[in-house]
């Protein structure tokens, strides 16, 4: 049996063919022809499905469903999705239309994140959890619940949507139109804000200016990280920080579900144990269950880019679960 999914972004389209051993066996990937028209949108879906079925030898008749994971608001029940601002759609009813253009196949939508969660369930950090979070620090901070084996998002399918739980009253501004959000200090976007916010006070010679020679346009997610390595205290005084918002943010949702497993993913996480174990020791500390027998397993994301694909392949296996 293989099966297909398609991983939804701003930037690209990527698909890939998915064997029963949870491993992707071909690939493709073509850039997202945003903004543009429902139907070339599905046009665009289809043509980059078939090319990564044509490098598998295989065709729409071999696999038993469609998975697409996208941005937005994503009714898997109408297989609508609601709304998606950076896809610029609202009420487009893409399961209808891409049905239309695979002979009926069958189409499972699912929002993005939810997707990756349960890709890392069925074949990543969180396998053999029966309760589960994924968490990932990118331009946002997103993440999937999976309680009880299957994919949790509310009454609305709008749930989850944990990047934009509160952790500083009146805080930064976030893209939601709320202040304070996790997502504004947690992501590598506020890590990078956080960063260009010390720097503005830091000696221009101390070596979170010099890695970035002088141009605090080129602050990246890894600038105080290496500073900090460098032996700049003020690279430490940022991680430091960084850290403890990201760790507020842990807490708050292992206190709410109190997850077997929790996983972190995004480009963030290549710094291992150096980011990991402080975030650890801050959580074993603070979280309320601290003196329980049982507690959940902090760990990094396995499947990087491929979660994404992997989990919107497998969500048709949520309704044999």
């Amino acid at each position: 049996m293989y099966y297909l999914g398609v991983d939804v972004g701003g930037t690209n389209i990527a698909v890939g063919v998915v064997d029963e051993n949870n491993a992707i066996i071909a690939k493709a990937s073509q850039k997202t022809p945003v903004p543009c028209s429902e139907e070339v949108f599905c046009d665009k879906i289809v043509e980059v499905c078939s090319e990564a079925l044509g490098k598998a030898n295989l065709t729409f008749d071999d696999v038993p469903w469609i998975g697409i994971g996208c941005p937005g608001t994503v009714n898997r029940a109408t297989g609508i999705i609601e709304f998606a601002n950076n896809l610029y759609f609202k009420n487009f009813k893409l399961r209808e239309m891409m049905a239309e253009r695979t002979n009926g196949k069958l189409v499972i939508l699912e929002n993005d994140a939810n997707a990756a969660a349960y890709g890392e369930y069925q074949a990543g950090a969180l396998a053999g959890a029966d309760n589960a979070i994924a968490v990932t620090l990118g331009t946002g901070l997103g993440g999937g619940i999976i309680i009880n084996h299957k994919i949790y998002s509310g009454s609305n399918f709008a749930g989850g949507e944990i990047g934009h739980t509160v952790i500083v009253v009146d805080g930064r501004p976030c893209t939601c139109g709320r202040h304070g959000c996790w997502e504004t200090y947690g992501s590598a976007t506020g890590l990078i804000n956080t960063t260009k916010n010390h720097m503005q006070n830091a000696p221009k010679d101390s070596p979170v200016w010099t890695l970035v020679g002088g141009d605090i346009s080129k602050v990246n997610g890894r600038t105080a990280f290496d500073a900090m390595r460098a032996g700049d205290p003020v690279g430490k005084a940022i991680v430091d920080e960084y850290i403890k918002y990201l760790s507020v943010g842990l807490t708050d949702m292992i206190n709410i579900f109190q997850p077997d497993i929790l996983c972190i993913g995004g480009g963030i996480c290549n710094e291992g144990e150096t980011l990991l174990a402080p975030v650890r020791e801050y959580v074993d500390a603070q979280q309320y269950a601290m003196n329980s027998t049982k507690k959940t397993k902090l760990v990094r994301a396995q499947l990087g880019n491929d979660a994404g694909i992997i989990g919107a392949a497998l969500l048709g296996k949520q309704e044999e679960e």
